[in-house]
């Protein structure tokens, strides 16, 4: 029997139970309900359950995940999803900072250093913290400074811990023919394509309609399938993002960001509000805060050197009380405090292990920013120790990939064991970017940068 990831009503039930304890609603009683019909936990690693639930439960799920909407949150004061209350909270938003105009160099190291990360982070993504270390430690990798390898991993410790099956093939060193297609790639490219078509004026819905037009539904995880489902159903932005849709505080629309701090070089304002205009379709409060930082970071880059100083910018365009707010300033210090970055690791763990899903924006963007403060924006550094520290490796490998490479200036200046095997080609579904390099998708963006 066909089982859909991360769309059916008996698997988004024990997400949205966890969502809601987490923005500051009280779900018990709506939970006790769920466990007295014998309805279990939601997926811990993947998006499906094995079995099917009977059509009793499946409908009991959908009118508890509607149950749940409509409570009361205590946190919805200081975390406001609207962009003038999101404004109207933040103690400094930025302002436009001088810089000249980014070279297409920069931009193709950018590029470069997304895929790079991201490519580091494919083969261990879904794995445990301490099965990282494990499999990187068994080939002499760590701390990490280059790919994974399956050559002289014990063959137990693989049968305890065996790659991600979609991404072995393509992402371990001796594998890597190109850059593989990957939804971290895939966003930025599918945001080219929009400033192409749209400018940098565009709205969410016409976001909405590109991903109709040129993005596969089966390309899609997490809020942006609910989103796509929401759309196909007749719902409208906002809307799409609410909807059950228990995963819209998750990492997708922070892995969207970059091209909107690449297309507003030293306005981190602008980037962020670009961003927002990007993620609202598929992501609500903390989601979308986590977008707005990462484009407001990008930007600052683009203008300053100092990573320490992009990240105080893009807390800037966060309210200040947030959960991501406080997450990040946490890992920040950590960072800070901390020369053994595995200890920060541990701590963000111990911290938001527990209760985070894997994937959720708040820990993720936490563990990027206090890798880039812990290897002070280098760029091996502030990749290796991103997809080190484990939950959504890849996606994590990619944004600091991204930041680190912009800072690193030019495509000379990252290490050739990175670039080389990417050959400057990558693979997409995406329009007709399929087997285009990175120095190209430099010239694109740099293109849309100077527009007015």
């Amino acid at each position: 029997m066909l089982r859909l990831t991360w769309v059916q009503p008996e698997d988004l039930i024990g997400h949205e139970l966890r969502q809601a304890a987490q923005d500051g609603r009280e779900p018990s009683a709506i939970a006790a309900r769920w466990r007295a019909a014998g309805g279990g936990q939601a997926p811990a690693r993947a998006g499906a359950s094995a079995e099917a639930a009977s059509r009793y439960l499946r409908q009991l799920a959908e009118d508890l995940l509607d149950e749940l909407a409509d409570l009361p949150s205590a946190w919805a004061d200081d975390e406001p999803t609207d962009l003038a209350r999101i404004k109207a909270r933040c103690r400094s938003w930025p302002a436009l900072a001088s810089t000249a105009p980014l070279t297409e160099a920069r931009l193709e190291a950018a590029w470069l250093g997304r895929a790079v990360g991201c490519l580091l982070g494919k083969p261990v993504e879904k794995l445990p913290l301490e099965a990282i270390r494990a499999l990187a430690r068994s080939t002499g990798n760590w701390p990490l400074s280059t790919y994974f390898t399956a050559k002289g991993v014990p063959a137990e410790l693989l049968a305890a811990h065996p790659w991600n099956r979609r991404s072995a093939t393509t992402s371990l060193a001796e594998n890597i023919d190109g850059m593989p297609e990957d939804d971290d790639l895939n966003y930025p490219l599918l945001n080219l394509l929009l400033l192409q078509r749209h400018g940098r004026h565009f709205s969410t819905a016409d976001v909405a309609k590109l991903w109709l037009d040129e993005l596969p539904a089966g390309r899609t995880f997490t809020a942006e399938r609910i989103a796509y489902r929401n759309l196909l159903q007749g719902l409208e932005p906002p809307r799409t993002a609410r909807h059950r849709n228990p995963f819209r505080e998750w990492i997708g629309a922070l892995i969207r960001a970059d091209v909107h701090g690449w297309t507003n070089p030293g306005d981190p304002a602008a980037a962020a509000e670009q961003a927002h205009r990007d993620a609202t379709l598929t992501h609500t409060a903390n989601g979308v805060y986590a977008a707005m930082f990462t484009a407001a970071v990008i930007a600052q880059a683009a203008a300053t050197p100092d990573i320490h100083t992009c990240l105080r910018t893009g807390l800037s365009v966060i309210p200040p009380n947030s959960r991501l707010a406080r997450a990040v300033t946490h890992a920040v210090r950590l960072a800070l405090e901390h020369a053994d970055f595995d200890e920060v690791v541990d701590e963000l763990h111990a911290t938001h292990g527990a209760t985070h899903h894997w994937v959720h924006a708040v820990p993720n963007t936490a563990l990027i920013a206090a890798a880039l403060t812990h290897a002070d924006g280098d760029f091996t550094g502030s990749l290796c120790k991103a997809v080190g520290g484990g939950w959504d490796t890849d996606s994590n490998g990619a944004t600091a990939g991204s930041i680190a490479g912009l800072l690193a200036g030019t495509p000379e200046n990252l290490p050739d064991r990175w670039t080389t095997p990417l050959k400057n080609r990558l693979a997409t579904s995406v329009a007709d970017f399929n087997g285009t390099g990175f120095d190209t998708l430099a010239h694109l963006t740099h293109r849309e940068a100077a527009r007015p």
